[in-house]
């Protein structure tokens, strides 16, 4: 005999409601039981949670405001698919889990697509538009785009430009995010342009985080403890009074102290 709260999916009969980890029934009064209830909540709530997080890790490491069309759908229906099974015991977490299941599966078909195709990347993703053009704002480009001449001074001044005169392209990403090009005589100059050849720092690597020594670290920039404590020794201050130390691959070291109270 299988347990109350635990059963498999019945193909025979889609309509029947199957107690796939809901809670159990009381056969007098009718009403779910309170014994247990609490772990299955827990329960219900962490499985949901795992196959969340499993499900955004798909779609690759993007920040909210920079998802595609697509990959905000995508967020939207996986919080309120995962929302109703979370909450109401009486729907199987069978149920739930499912339609997660195939909404990933489609967004990862339509992803691979995205890949291999140029007009379905177009038409699922939309393509950037030119919104200024050598100090010249597209009007049309930004009525298609339903974006305000505030919105394209905020995002200019995020990016340290005040005069539109300077602005040789403004592209409105897919992202929503604006990328400004400079003309070239209000670009700043670079050191190969000034004849200069500047040591290259590197990658900069944390040796302590925290008051906590990243051990791992130490090694591959082939340190030891012993040189780490003498360092600390020269600042006067030990290990737990460190904040964050770091190491480019020049050997240039960067320091920050813990504050008092933090």
């Amino acid at each position: 005999m299988q347990p109350e709260n635990f059963a498999f999916f019945d193909f025979s009969n889609p309509s029947k409601e199957i107690p796939i980890f809901s809670a159990p029934l009381d056969t007098i009064t009718g009403k779910r039981r309170g014994s247990g209830v609490l772990a299955i909540c827990i329960l219900r709530t962490v499985i949901l949670y795992l196959l969340l997080v499993v499900s955004m890790r798909l779609m690759g490491k993007k920040q909210a405001g920079e998802l595609e069309p697509a990959e905000l759908v995508l967020a939207m229906v996986l919080s309120d698919l995962a929302s109703v099974p979370m909450q109401d015991f009486g729907i199987p977490l069978l149920y739930g889990v499912l339609p997660i299941l195939i909404v990933v599966c489609l967004t990862m078909m339509v992803s691979v697509l995205t890949m291999k195709n140029v007009r379905f990347r177009g038409l699922v993703c939309g393509t950037p538009s030119v919104i200024v053009e050598d100090g010249v704002i597209c009007q049309r480009a930004m009525a298609k785009n339903r974006f305000t001449a505030d919105e394209l001074m905020e995002e200019l001044r995020l990016q340290g430009v005040t005069d539109l005169n300077t602005v040789r392209y403004a592209i409105l990403e897919n992202s929503g995010q604006v990328s400004v090009l400079l003309k070239a005589d209000e670009q700043p100059p670079t050191a190969r342009q000034l004849g200069l050849t500047p040591e290259e720092g590197g990658l900069p690597v944390m040796l302590v985080s925290d008051g906590t020594v990243l051990e791992g670290n130490l090694r591959r920039r082939g340190l030891t403890r012993a040189w780490l404590n003498a360092q600390l020794a020269a600042w006067h201050v030990g290990v737990k009074d460190v904040y964050l130390l770091t190491m480019d691959q020049s050997g240039g070291l960067y320091f920050a102290r813990k504050e008092e109270g933090s």
